[in-house]
């Protein structure tokens, strides 16, 4: 693949990201939380009242303990859970696409330095960043699925 192909993919990949990241914010203020920080199953929605379903509740966005749940159509618990969990293989994606940018920089600088060539550094560094991706990506998963059948 020629060099300007590459850095163009890389480029729109770094925007998908960032976009997938944004609209997950706005999702994410306007529900007031995430799926992955609700559940399915009771909630607590005033005092003294208990509710069944899908809820979903904030993580550090009304304090330390987090929000009130809000119990949400199953579709939307559906929606917000798996956006949660694109966000790993995404941000994955743009931290390596930032790296197949930053190569040439990164090989320069580190071509002076005795305790790690610049090639070595970029490979460990997209290995530990696809590995800790994709661990996480299939863990949140695992979560889904365990919580989607609770």
């Amino acid at each position: 693949m020629q060099r300007r192909t590459r850095n163009r993919i890389c480029i729109w990949v770094i925007f998908g990201g960032l976009f997938n990241f944004l609209v997950y914010t706005i999702v994410y203020a306007e529900l007031g939380g995430d799926a992955k920080n609700g559940g399915n199953g009771e909630y607590l929605v005033g005092p003294g009242q208990v509710a069944h379903g899908f809820y979903i509740s904030g993580h550090f966005i009304r304090g330390t303990g987090g929000g009130k749940a809000k119990g949400v159509p199953k579709w939307v618990w559906i929606y917000s859970y798996l956006h949660s969990i694109s966000l790993w293989p995404t941000q994955g994606a743009m931290v390596i696409c930032m790296l197949i940018l930053a190569q040439p920089h990164i090989i320069a600088t580190l071509g002076e330095s005795n305790w790690i060539r610049g090639p070595t550094f970029i490979a460990v560094v997209m290995t530990l960043v696809a590995a800790l991706c994709s661990v996480l990506t299939i863990w949140f998963m695992t979560q889904f699925f365990v919580d989607l059948t609770a």
